[in-house]
């Protein structure tokens, strides 16, 4: 199925500057703008997708001060207007600032701005995508009409003109829809991987990381927009392989952020059948942090039903037998299976589940509420300066 689509991608990459190079072929001395105004969609498609605020804000910048009359600029469409892009720009400098002097602060301080980080990744993501469709559809359609290689060459064969720009469109704007969603997605993966980080070192690493992938796009791009757009497929291509694992943290992330922004575990109370949670590790071929419905069947086993992207149909999944304990942590909770003096994470609770452990251990007859992840150190690092003097009689 992937390759199919790396093949569908590649076909119609090709077909869009096939009649680019049959001009170029008719008149060799000159370059053809449509192809190379291709090739810099893919890069920016790719670019926005990494850092869409940034990159719908730079994109607006660009072409606002590209127009050079104000009757262009009367034409620009909504992002390149100074009233968008200049505050997007500014949300985009404040975030910089706040990176770059955050990584002195403690972790428990820094967190909330990670999590207000986050959710502004989420909605300047749909505004991207609003911006990026009449992006993509006036430029592929321009690369059309404007490069001398009409998409209706079908009248070079001797056939009646046809207009099939319509369908052309109708089949590159949804590939690039696409495109954009699944590099959205790693690039939202790594915005929740530094939320859930307890470490501001490693916040620091991610957010390097991900600066360095959108700057090599601008720089390659910016060099060849050939080169460019063979690095920006290659990261979608990416993408799109680790799509899945990015889809599920993703929505482990989303969970987690809104049952702490709307303070859900004062509202919420585990029912009494079925509960809502995360597979922490991969079991049977499941990928870790599928999101399902925990519930006893018949048997008394504990089973995960769960839905394959949230929509596919309804999957089961049972569990290992043994002993299960709830863990207890600092910022969310924890299902456990007891194995000797081990205990191994088997499912994630969101922050929703914070003070109703007891609840569940009755709920699913589980052994005991215990410290887990930082309260578990923390615990054993007390114990290490517990008292050593014998008790009174």
């Amino acid at each position: 199925m992937r390759m199919r689509l790396f093949f569908l991608i590649g076909l119609l990459l090709l077909a869009t500057l096939s009649p680019a190079r049959a001009a170029d072929a008719a008149t060799p001395a000159q370059t053809v703008p449509g192809a190379e105004k291709v090739a810099q969609t893919i890069s920016m498609i790719t670019g926005v997708a990494i850092s869409p605020l940034l990159g719908v804000g730079a994109v607006g910048a660009w072409q606002y001060f590209e127009a050079k009359t104000p009757e262009q600029r009367a034409n620009l469409p909504w992002y390149a207007h100074p009233l968008f892009w200049a505050p997007a720009l500014l949300l985009v400098g404040l975030c910089f600032i706040k990176d770059t002097a955050g990584a002195a602060l403690p972790t428990v301080a820094k967190k909330p701005f990670d999590v207000a980080e986050t959710i502004e990744h989420k909605i300047s993501g749909l505004v991207a995508t609003g911006a990026f469709v009449p992006i993509a559809a006036s430029i592929f359609h321009a690369t059309a009409s404007k490069s001398g290689a009409s998409l209706d060459s079908l009248g070079s064969l001797g056939f009646a003109a046809i207009d099939l720009h319509w369908l052309y469109n109708g089949i590159m704007v949804p590939l690039s829809m696409a495109a954009f969603f699944v590099v959205f997605l790693a690039s939202n993966a790594i915005n929740i991987l530094i939320l859930l980080s307890p470490f501001t070192t490693v916040d620091t690493a991610l957010k390097g990381f991900r600066l360095f992938i959108l700057s090599t796009v601008v720089a390659s791009a910016w060099t060849n927009p050939w080169i460019g757009a063979a690095w920006a497929l290659v990261l979608i291509a990416i993408s799109y392989l680790i799509a899945g694992w990015s889809f599920r943290l993703s929505h482990f992330g989303l969970a987690y952020v809104w049952d702490i922004v709307t303070a859900r575990r004062h509202r919420f109370t585990p029912k009494l059948t079925a509960n809502k949670m995360f597979l922490a590790r991969k079991i049977n071929k499941v990928p870790a942090r599928t999101y399902g419905k925990l519930s006893r069947d018949e048997q008394q086993q504990l089973v995960l039903k769960y839905k394959p992207w949230l929509v596919l149909p309804e999957r089961t999944l049972t569990l290992p037998a043994g002993q299960y304990a709830v863990g207890h942590g600092l910022f969310n909770s924890e299902i456990m299976r007891l194995d000797g003096e081990n205990a191994i994470t088997s499912l994630l609770l969101p922050p929703r589940y914070r003070g109703h452990e007891e609840e569940l251990v009755k709920i699913y007859g589980f052994v005991d509420v215990r410290p887990a992840g930082f309260r578990a150190a923390w615990k054993w690092f007390k114990s290490l300066f517990a008292s050593t003097k014998p008790a009174m009689a």
